[in-house]
């Protein structure tokens, strides 16, 4: 039952994600990015597992996500170079580094949720 409540939340906030991505400049690679999550968690919630899937989001989700902390103005830039100022402070990303880094947390908001859900499969 817990996991069943635990991806409806899931579900219910990638499609959220999704949504205010929608007016992004890369919109079709993000709404993209969250409807796949959106949809295997919707589909666990109804008992239906796709380990296979949940495997392969998971590695593109990762490897996009280790892009993202190396790239310029990335995660890594934000640690060493800005000192880890804050990244909510407003919802523009008016310094180059805060798109690369929510992106990052996204990606890996994503990688958890499959994983419970590729381990719950088992």
């Amino acid at each position: 039952m817990l996991l069943i409540i635990l991806n409806i939340i899931f579900c219910i906030a990638f499609l959220a994600f999704a949504y205010v991505n929608l007016n992004d400049i890369d919109a079709p690679l993000w709404v993209t990015i969250y409807m796949v999550a959106a949809i295997c968690c919707g589909l666990v919630a109804y008992g239906l597992y796709y380990p296979a899937i949940y495997l392969i989001a998971i590695a593109f989700y990762l490897v996009y996500a280790v892009i993202l902390f190396f790239a310029k103005d990335g995660v890594r830039d934000w640690v060493v170079k800005y000192k880890k100022p804050s990244l909510v402070e407003t919802m523009q990303a008016e310094k180059p580094y805060i798109e690369k880094s929510r992106e990052f947390f996204g990606l890996l908001i994503i990688t958890g949720a499959l994983a419970i859900d590729y381990f719950a499969s088992r």
